[in-house]
Order: structure tokens, then sequence, then C-alpha cells
């Protein structure tokens, strides 16, 4: 099987929202308390940053396990990586996850104002200026035959999914409403066209939505 452009453990609200307005360092996901959206994730078993023993198994816990697995590359939006706009005043922001960013593999920043790559433990940073299908081309070729996740933000993941990049997406959708903010879709359906779609409720109240092509 050929290489796969994955979206993984998306978060969205009922009302299709996946981030806020307004992002700014201090709140990364803008108005939206993003808590909202993923404590179903925190609560596995395997969430990697889980300090306290025990967290629930079951379909939740592997689909945070799924997270890495044959991932060779990550593709993100510029607003994923932080929350500067316009030509980079700060080449010293590294992203929002510290020394060790969770990834592990060749992460491909998408932005209008390229800067060096760089690396942080086993994770290197490259910056493009690219349409979406010359940035999949590029994350394919460092992911050795691996797959490529795409990352996110929402307008991201709307720009390929526009170009008909995508070939499978894991969407995660909470039990709340947030009313306004960066939306994923109105209905699940509008992809259905393309799509083949499973719907699984989880007891953590989370509804997995799962869309692989037709």
């Amino acid at each position: 099987m050929p290489p796969l452009l994955k979206v993984q453990n998306f978060f969205v609200s009922a009302d299709g929202i996946a981030a806020g307005e307004d992002q700014s360092l201090e709140r990364p996901f803008g108005h939206v308390d993003p808590t909202r959206l993923f404590s179903w994730a925190g609560a596995t078993a395997s969430w990697p940053t889980r300090t306290d023993p025990g967290g629930s198994r079951g379909l939740d816990d592997y689909l945070v396990r799924d997270f890495h697995h044959n991932i060779g590359a990550e593709i993100m939006g510029r607003n994923k990586f932080g929350p500067q706009r316009g030509p980079w005043q700060d080449e010293e922001w590294k992203g929002w996850w510290g020394e060790e960013p969770p990834f592990h593999t060749p992460v491909f920043v998408l932005t209008h104002h390229e800067r060096p790559s760089f690396t942080l433990s086993d994770t290197t940073f490259h910056f493009l200026d690219a349409d979406p299908a010359t940035a999949l081309e590029r994350a394919k070729e460092a992911a050795e035959g691996k797959d490529v996740r795409l990352g996110g933000g929402v307008t991201t993941i709307r720009e390929f999914l526009d170009a008909d990049l995508v070939d499978t997406l894991h969407v995660a959708v909470a039990p709340v409403k947030l009313g306004s903010g960066l939306k994923l879709w109105d209905t699940p359906e509008e992809l259905t066209d393309r799509y083949h779609l499973d719907v699984v409720p989880s007891p953590s109240g989370v509804t997995h939505h799962l869309f692989w092509r037709r």
C-alpha cells in the first residue's frame, strides 16, 4: 500500500469547531478552552504526559496509542506551530512543546515566511512556502515510505481536503457546543461524497468519526 496522508485524533465540538479566535501566546486555542475538546484523550492510560497511574482503556486508548503508528513525517499550519503572524519577529520561538516535541519525525510547517530549519531532540522542523501538493511531496520524501500525518490546524486540514489529498481522517467529536470559532465542518456528512464514514460512540462521551476514501 502506498503511503497515506492521515488526520488522527483531531478534536472538534458538536458544532464542528476545532479552535477559537484571537490566538495568543497565553491562549494557543484562542477563546476556546481546549480541555473541553480533548479531556477524553488525557484520561486514557496511553496519554503521553500522564503522570499518575491508571487511565482508561478501550477504544479511546487504542486511538491515542495509534497516533504514532507508522508515521514518518507531519505537516502542520503555522498557527499550530505558534502565535506569530507575518514576518518572523522572533526566531527564538521553537513551538509550543518545549525541548522534547511529541512528534519524533520531521515536521513541515506551512508559512508564507520561511525560516531556517532547526532540530529539537528527535524532531526537525522545516518551514515551507508551498501549496498542499508540494508540501505533501516533500513530507512523503522525508517519511521514507511511512505515512504522513496532517496535524492541523483546522484551516490547514480544510485546504488539504479541498485539494483532495487526505486519505483517512479520525475526528473525535466532543459533546459540547462552542458557538463560535474555526470550523472543520457544519456536519460530517459534508465529506461523505468522497469518504466512507463509521461513527463510533465511546463511553467517555466523545463520538469517533472514522473516514476513509471511497
